[in-house]
C-alpha cells in the first residue's frame, strides 16, 4: 500500500557536497517532493514528503541515518 510520510531533514556542514536526493532518486522507489529547504556552506535542512511503499520508505530512512543525517519526521519528533 502506497504510503505518503512528511519529514524533515537535518545536516551538517560535512554533508552539504553530498548528492543526497539524486541519491534518493537513484536508489529507492520513492516520489520525492520538496515542501522547504536552507542549505547554506554550514548544513542545512530539507522538508520532503515522500511517497511509496512503507518499506521502502524505512528504506530511505536508514540509509539517510547510514549517511549521518538527522531524519526527523514532519511533527518534529524523531522518526523511528
Amino acid at each position: 500500500m502506497t504510503v505518503k510520510k512528511h519529514i524533515h531533514f537535518e545536516f551538517s556542514e560535512e554533508m552539504v557536497q553530498q548528492p543526497l536526493l539524486y541519491q534518493l532518486n537513484r536508489k529507492f522507489d520513492v516520489i520525492v517532493n520538496i515542501r522547504g529547504a536552507s542549505v547554506s556552506d554550514e548544513g542545512g535542512f530539507l522538508a520532503l514528503e515522500l511517497e511509496g511503499e512503507q518499506d521502502e520508505i524505512d528504506r530511505v530512512f536508514t540509509f539517510l541515518r547510514d549517511a549521518g543525517v538527522q531524519v526527523v519526521d514532519g511533527l518534529g519528533d524523531a522518526a523511528d
